[in-house]
């Protein structure tokens, strides 16, 4: 159970340490007071999506701690466990914190953890009913959530949504193959046609540049081999050549060698240079008797290229494009020919998908039908206690025309709440306090399942009053017996019911206002409930109708601890760890 809940710079609250008892623990408190947004940080507490505009104005960062005791849950330490979580001993510490920033961090006993981690022990932990709970109950999914939770089908819903979800892949693959293979078959003739021109043809990555090239050295065959036999007679031909007229150069330095010694080095550079020219010479006369016109080898790749660039303007712009699109064209092809077995083989799939999904529909629609009636009967047994003495509702499953992700069945709600009337949907006939109500029995039928150790019911005893008020809270305070409870409501009859009574109140603190709780019993207690009952808290007679309704209170729960319920005054575990 939560045993405390730390708040810190949250919306208008400055610091609360807000201490709760085993039982039905009352959240009361003028509109506006501040108690939504207790529940809103409880429920940023449990993983829900940390807004930045939460955190108060001129602080840096959000804050919320809660210390739960887990004693008498062991599934809570086996996740613990399997997490590598320190349990050491009883007690659990959620924190989470988010900065202006948009930072958000979370902790679960001191080790940092992820925000769906967190989520994932707050949803063990703590179960929140509010009042669009209310709303949502007029919606078909939502009642079809309610019964499978009753009959605690996730698993088999899960079955269900994966079958599906490889069914609908299946059908999807199906379509596409279909839809590309009656294209390809349309287009057969042209796709054959661009295969076999651009098989016939064969072109080779690098080609044209290739033939560009040599194009151009027979397109010039003359004038390339007069210039290399010009530039090869003006370095070694006559005696005006140049390796000729570099006998000086060479007799010169060869004299400075003889006087200094230091000076072969130039001799050595010079004759190096002179092997260079030499060479250059020998490589131009063969490059101008290898260049010869060949006007019929030019008219071939000249025809070659030409084929090539009608390709490529085909299907280009380069050669790997048109490559490209040829083995498009034989993909397309092949589906013409093998489409038909790759459809046989998707069919044999989608049929066995098939059958997985009706075989996991079915045993959904079982578990529905099995618990359809004692989910109503449950309900319905509740509804005299909450002031419906006529009141009975029904769950219909009504056949679906295609089995879908959430089974072969929807789910609807039907109820009679007053004598006389025939059976109609919960959108038809409830009004908001009726709607209340229902919703409040179908919580309190699934509280029996849940082992979730603390429920919160976040006003949802709006639209409800007097005597029903009453029996209202008896209903929370037997659920109380077998969960901590924690109610916010404006109702004193409620309130007169609790086992610990919270009061939230706003404050000017110079120029900023702030919220804060402080626990009431007694005289104080009688105060609160005065107020929460419309009169002047500081008249006799308002306090001693809150007296009586306390009174009232305290015998009902004395003759109902003497038969079966459980004390509500069990001590808390210690609590660790510091406030935030």
């Amino acid at each position: 159970m939560l045993v405390e809940l730390r708040i810190r710079n949250v919306a208008v609250i400055d610091t609360v340490a807000l201490p709760l008892a085993a039982g039905l623990n009352v959240l009361t408190g003028e509109t506006g007071a501040g108690k939504s947004l207790i529940i809103g940080a409880l429920g940023m507490l449990l993983g829900e999506r940390a807004a930045t505009d939460r955190v108060r104005q001129g602080a840096e960062r959000a804050t919320v701690e809660g210390v739960f005791d887990i004693r008498e849950h062991p599934a809570i330490r086996s996740l613990l466990d399997a997490r590598g979580i320190d349990a050491d001993d009883d007690v659990l510490v959620l924190k989470r914190e988010v900065s202006t920033q948009g930072r958000s961090r979370a902790w679960i006993n001191g080790s940092s953890v992820t925000a769906a981690v967190l989520s994932e022990f707050g949803t063990r932990l703590v179960s929140v009913h509010g009042q669009h709970d209310s709303r949502q109950l007029l919606d078909g999914d939502h009642q079809r959530d309610v019964l499978d939770a009753y009959v605690q089908a996730d698993d088999v819903r899960r079955r269900v949504a994966e079958a599906h979800a490889a069914l609908h892949a299946l059908q999807q693959r199906e379509r596409a193959l279909e839809a590309k293979r009656q294209e390809a078959t349309r287009r057969a003739d042209y796709l054959r046609y661009v295969v076999r021109e651009v098989d016939e043809l064969n072109p080779v990555v690098g080609e044209d540049d290739t033939l560009d090239a040599e194009i151009r050295r027979l397109s010039h065959a003359e004038e390339l081999q007069g210039l290399a036999a010009q530039a090869a007679a003006a370095i070694a031909g006559d005696e005006r050549a140049a390796l000729s007229r570099l006998g000086g150069v060479r007799r010169a330095l060869h004299s400075l060698a003889r006087i200094d010694a230091d000076t072969e080095r130039l001799q050595a550079g010079f004759d190096a240079s002179v092997y260079g020219l030499e060479e250059l010479a020998r490589e131009l006369e063969l490059y101008a008797e290898s260049v010869e016109a060949d006007p019929r080898r030019l008219r071939t790749i000249e025809s070659r290229r030409d084929a090539l660039l009608g390709l490529m303007r085909k299907y280009g712009p380069t050669l790997p494009d048109v490559l490209t699109t040829a083995e498009s064209a034989r993909a397309e092809l092949e589906l013409v020919d093998s489409g038909a077995l790759d459809l046989a083989a998707i069919a044999d799939a989608r049929a066995a998908a098939e059958g997985a999904l009706v075989e996991a529909a079915a045993e959904l629609t079982r578990l529905r039908q099995g618990g359809a009636r004692r989910f109503a009967q449950a309900v319905s047994a509740l509804l005299p206690e909450l002031g419906m003495p006529n009141g009975h509702v029904d769950v219909v499953l009504s056949r679906l025309d295609t089995v879908g992700e959430s089974g072969a069945e929807s789910v609807q709600f039907v109820a009679t709440l007053n004598a006389g009337v025939e059976p109609r949907s919960l959108a038809r006939i409830a009004s908001g306090g009726e709607l209340a109500r229902v919703m409040l029995a179908l919580s309190t039928v699934l509280a029996q399942l849940q082992h979730v150790p603390t429920l919160v019911f976040d006003e949802v005893d709006a639209g409800v009053g007097g005597a029903v008020a009453w029996q209202v809270g008896a209903l929370m305070r037997r659920v109380a017996t077998h969960h901590q409870v924690l109610a916010i409501s404006h109702l004193a009859q409620i309130a007169a019911r609790a086992h610990h009574h919270v009061v939230v109140q706003k404050s000017d603190v110079g120029t900023v206002t702030t919220a804060d709780t402080r626990i009431v019993t007694d005289d104080d207690r009688i105060v609160e409930i005065a107020r929460m009952l419309g009169g002047d808290a500081d008249r006799e007679v308002s306090r001693a109708h809150a007296r009586e309704l306390l009174d009232r209170g305290a015998e009902e729960v004395a003759a109902i601890v003497q038969t079966s319920e459980r004390p509500a005054n069990r001590k808390p575990a210690q609590r660790r760890g510091k406030p935030v």
